[in-house]
């Protein structure tokens, strides 16, 4: 899959003047401190796929034609509004996912980043990810993206067998995925991504472990190990429920983990989350604002958004929903400015449940230091996830890795506290909830990972 050479060179023209001009608009403004409420992640939905993988339930979609230009101009306007609303002074990161966001082209990439550099701080070396297929992501292409302002790939090869790939849907074949695989590295060097499932039906340890070697031996500085999950609606549950594949063996699937953790860690790679492993500093700057429970704003069809509305005079941390179905999406957003289908505000157990589920996945863990995560201002709150000023994503990728702090503890709160001391010790009865929902979404529940 090859584009006109003409084609790809206005997209690159395009984007690098775009590019140009953000850079020249932050080199005027000197940087300055910008506190954690002030501050948020911006992840962009791409709705649309080729083919619906056989394992996915995602919210995507298989179209006739998309009008991308329309697609194009709901995005920027939505933007613009929940950032509006957020009033946030600065993005620190910006996550392009689906869908297939590969299959857009780097002029949409370009208005987005633009319009958000309008509406608010983007400094020149902001974080900025695509997720891309091989299929859809050809050499031109991915170098028009890096003109357009992405800086960082996330390629799911998933599997480098190919009965695997035929297995899981996917479009590409192993040695396709390798080739975009080393011409992702060529072009965003250390800043490559890549996604490896395990657990399938009928896998074995061995036959995996000798495709994660494969992978180590071309691969960047990321990977993400996943546990294939079957999703209820899609066509591998309905194949296992038919008795047409056998169902996945969880020990076995425990035991490629832990396997897999082990041979990662031999390549200098750190376990910094449940799933993601990363070595010379390259996690990824825009999950490891989920993971601590930042502000995070979600535009397109289906996405997802956690923030405070400081800019409507909001001082409780909601969470957002956009409207699923594209075309409807994109009525609401001509109408309204938002297509935001569902707003719930976030009370005090929720907020807990938040910090346990996100701060026990790292490997920083939750500790007693405070943090501004869920205040309209900067404060303090009884529980939170490891302060940030602390745990930032430079200091995940040092040397000598901050210590484990998987305790809760309840602290004496400052008078403008969210979760005060007592309602803290109150909640903690949802404590073994909480942990029984980690334990069903991590693979070594019973295996004692530490």
């Amino acid at each position: 899959m090859k584009l006109p050479r003409a084609q790809a060179s206005a997209w690159a023209a395009a984007a690098k003047m775009a590019q140009r001009l953000r850079r020249a608009e932050c080199a005027e403004v000197s940087p300055s401190p910008v506190n954690w409420s002030q501050r948020a992640a911006l992840y962009v939905h791409w709705p649309y796929c080729e083919k619906r993988c056989s394992y996915c339930n995602f919210n995507k979609y298989i179209p006739r034609g998309v009008e991308e230009a329309a697609v194009r101009r709901c995005l920027v306007t939505e933007a613009q509004t929940l950032l509006g609303l957020s009033g946030v002074q600065r993005v620190e990161s910006v996550f392009f996912g689906g869908g297939t966001p590969s299959l857009a082209s780097p002029h949409t990439v370009a208005a987005v980043l633009e319009a958000v550099a309008q509406a608010t701080d983007l400094p020149a070396d902001t974080e900025v990810t695509l997720e891309a297929n091989p299929t859809s992501a050809p050499a031109s292409k991915l170098a028009a993206f890096g003109a357009a302002g992405v800086n960082r790939l996330s390629i799911g090869l998933q599997s480098l067998d190919d009965t695997e790939l035929q297995l899981l849907g996917r479009t590409h074949s192993a040695s396709e995925g390798l080739r975009t695989l080393a011409e992702a590295r060529r072009l965003f060097p250390g800043r490559v991504s890549v996604d490896l499932m395990l657990g399938l039906p009928a896998q074995r340890v061995g036959p995996w472990l000798r495709q994660l070697e494969e992978l180590l031996r071309c691969c960047d500085d990321h990977i993400s190990l996943y546990q294939l999950s079957l999703e209820r609606g899609t066509a591998l549950f309905t194949q296992v429920q038919q008795g047409a594949l056998p169902a996945p063996d969880p020990e076995l699937a425990a035991e490629m983990f832990l396997e897999g953790r082990t041979a990662l860690r031999e390549a200098g790679f750190r376990q910094y989350e449940v799933s993601n492993f990363t070595r010379n500093g390259a996690l990824s700057t825009h999950n490891w604002t989920y993971w601590q429970c930042g502000q995070y704003i979600g535009i397109g069809p289906g996405a997802h958004g956690r923030f405070v509305p400081q800019g409507a005079g909001g001082h409780v941390r909601e969470a957002r929903i956009q409207t699923l179905e594209p075309d409807n999406w994109m009525k609401e957003v001509m109408q309204c400015g938002h297509g935001t289908w569902k707003c719930i505000p976030l009370g005090k157990l929720e907020l807990l449940e938040e910090v346990l589920a996100m701060g026990l996945r790292t490997d920083v863990g939750i500790t007693h230091q405070g943090s501004p995560v869920f205040v309209g201002r900067y404060g303090r709150a009884g529980l939170s996830v490891a302060d940030p000023s602390t745990s930032t994503p430079r200091c995940l990728a040092s040397e000598n890795p901050l210590p484990c702090a998987r305790r809760v503890t309840a602290v004496p709160a400052f008078q403008d506290t969210v979760l005060e001391a007592e309602p803290v010790r109150t909640h903690m009865s949802h404590f073994h909830e909480t942990i029984h929902f980690l334990g069903q979404n991590c693979i070594l529940q019973r295996k004692g990972l530490k």
